[in-house]
C-alpha cells in the first residue's frame, strides 16, 4: 500500500464555522512510479502587510479581514518524462496567481446580489484560457514536455453559491440528502458518442475511449479550449467531492455517497477510505479527492494564526492610540 499525502495545513485551516471542513488527499496508486495529480484547498480573506505604523504592532504584520470564500482544486497531469506534473502544476500556479490578482474581490459574500454574475463567469473562464496559453507556451520550448496537459476541477464558493469550473475528466459531486449528484461532466470521446447516440450510457465506462480526453489545459492545443462553469446553490448539510479519475472509474456515485454517509464527521477518514477503495479496486491511476462540508459562516470566525492580527479587532479596539507607546520622542514611521 503506497503512503498517500495529505494536505500539510491544520484542520483549523479550513473550518467553515464549527462544523464545515475540507481536507484532501493524493495517492500515487498501485501501478505508477509517480503522482501527476495535484490538489489545493485554500481560504480567500482580504489581506495587507504593514509597513510602518503609529499603532501598537510592528512593521510586516500581517492584517487579515473576513474571510471572503474558499476554493478547491483538483488537476490530473498527462504527459511522459514528468510533462504531466509539470502541467498540472503550471495550471495550479496560474490559477493562483489570476485567483489572487484579480478575480477573487469582484465576487464578495455581501455584495453578491448585485454583481453582474455573467462578468464573474467570464473571469473565471478567462483563468483557464491563460493556464492553457502557458502550458502551451512551455510545451513549445521543450520537447520533452510536447504534449502534455491536465484536467483541471475547480469549486469556488461564497455562499451560498458554488461555481464549479471545468476541463477534462477530473470530477464534481455534490451529496445533498445521500444522493450523490455528478455536476462535472466528462470531457472523453466516450461521453461525446453517448451524447450523440452512438454508445449506450452503460457502456460508457468500459469504452476504450473514455480515457480520450478532448479538451484539456494544454494538450496538442489543435483545438479550443472548452472552459465549462456551472452554479450551484449550495444548502446546509451539503457535501461536495472532488477527485480526479484515478478514484472515480472505480467508485459509482451510489458508492460515493455510501462513504461519505458512514463517515460524516471525519472527513480525514473519508478520503482515506476512498482512497483505499480505489487502490482495492485497481489503482491503475493517481487518485486524488477533497471533500469538503460547506457551512453558512464561511470561517468568518476562523481563530487566525500566531502571526496574524484581526483587522476588524484592531481597528475597533478603543485603547490601542500613540499614546500606547512609552516616552519615545518620534512614533514609528
Amino acid at each position: 500500500m503506497n503512503d498517500p499525502s495529505y494536505e500539510s495545513c491544520s484542520p483549523e485551516s479550513f473550518d467553515f464555522g464549527e462544523h464545515g471542513v475540507a481536507r484532501g488527499l493524493t495517492d500515487v496508486g498501485r501501478r505508477r512510479s509517480q503522482n501527476q495529480d495535484q490538489f489545493l484547498i485554500a481560504e480567500l480573506r482580504k489581506s495587507m502587510q504593514v509597513q510602518a505604523s503609529s499603532l501598537r504592532f510592528e512593521s510586516q504584520t500581517n492584517l487579515f479581514g473576513d474571510a471572503r470564500g474558499q476554493l478547491w482544486i483538483v488537476a490530473d497531469g498527462m504527459g511522459g518524462h514528468a510533462a504531466g506534473q509539470r502541467a498540472s502544476r503550471v495550471a495550479m500556479d496560474q490559477l493562483i496567481q489570476q485567483l489572487l490578482n484579480t478575480v477573487h474581490w469582484f465576487l464578495q459574500s455581501d455584495q453578491v446580489q448585485s454583481v453582474d454574475e455573467s462578468e464573474f463567469v467570464s473571469s473565471l473562464q478567462r483563468i483557464l484560457h491563460v493556464a492553457h496559453a502557458q502550458i502551451l507556451s512551455e510545451a513549445e520550448s521543450d520537447q520533452s514536455q510536447r504534449g502534455m496537459g491536465t484536467t483541471l476541477t475547480m469549486a469556488y464558493v461564497v455562499w451560498p453559491r458554488m461555481y464549479v469550473v471545468h476541463v477534462g475528466d477530473s470530477r464534481c459531486y455534490l451529496v445533498r440528502d445521500g444522493v450523490c449528484e455528478q455536476l462535472t461532466t466528462d470531457h472523453t470521446l466516450a461521453h461525446q458518442l453517448v451524447e450523440a447516440g452512438g454508445l449506450n450510457p452503460e457502456d460508457e465506462a468500459a469504452s476504450r475511449w473514455s480515457n480520450v480526453l478532448w479538451n484539456v489545459l494544454g494538450g496538442s492545443g489543435e483545438h479550443e479550449l472548452t472552459a465549462e462553469v456551472r452554479r450551484v446553490d449550495l444548502m446546509e448539510g451539503d457535501t461536495v467531492l472532488l477527485c480526479s479519475d484515478g478514484l472515480s472509474r472505480y467508485l459509482s456515485a451510489t458508492a460515493l455517497a455510501d462513504v461519505i454517509a458512514e463517515g460524516t464527521s471525519e472527513l480525514n477518514a473519508v478520503c482515506q477510505r476512498l482512497v483505499d477503495l480505489a487502490n482495492e479496486a485497481g489503482g491503475e491511476d493517481n487518485i486524488t479527492v477533497i471533500v469538503a462540508k460547506p457551512d453558512r459562516v464561511l470561517l468568518a470566525t476562523r481563530p487566525n494564526r500566531d502571526d496574524e492580527l484581526d483587522l476588524r479587532n484592531l481597528l475597533t479596539n478603543p485603547g490601542v492610540s500613540p499614546d500606547d507607546y512609552s516616552d519615545a520622542e518620534t512614533l514609528p514611521g
